[in-house]
């Protein structure tokens, strides 16, 4: 059976939906924006401000799901607009460092206006 996983250290689901569910020792995290999970909402304006804040609650994600960055093997990363392809991937190099397998897309519109979205599917051993 899948375990959901959650911590107050990431911002809750604003959906019927888990934080991240592992199955087995394979963990799928929902994607993430660059919300703050003290305060409920976005607060840096630019695309490296939002993708340091999208990677530090997924790193909360994957700390309670007991595994981090280091075990990542693919992620899917959302962008509002591509033109930010350079410095997302400028603060998403910083943390994703084993060069996992990758989407990495733009699309029309991002939940609360976010210029980003990552999701990931990592292992626990």
């Amino acid at each position: 059976m899948a375990e959901k996983i959650y911590t107050e250290n990431a911002p809750a689901a604003i959906g019927p939906y888990s934080q991240a569910v592992k199955a087995g020792n394979v963990v799928y995290t929902s994607g993430q924006i660059a919300i703050v999970p003290a305060t409920g909402n976005i607060e840096a304006a630019d695309i490296k401000g939002q993708t340091e804040q999208i990677m530090k609650n997924l790193d909360a994600v994957l700390k309670a799901a007991g595994t981090d960055f280091s075990k990542v093997v693919k992620t899917t990363c959302f962008l509002a607009d591509i033109a930010d392809f350079a410095a997302f991937n400028d603060v998403y190099g910083k943390y994703i460092t084993e060069k996992p397998a990758r989407s990495c897309v733009a699309v029309k519109d991002l939940p609360k206006g976010a210029l980003a979205e990552v999701e990931v599917i990592a292992v626990t051993d």
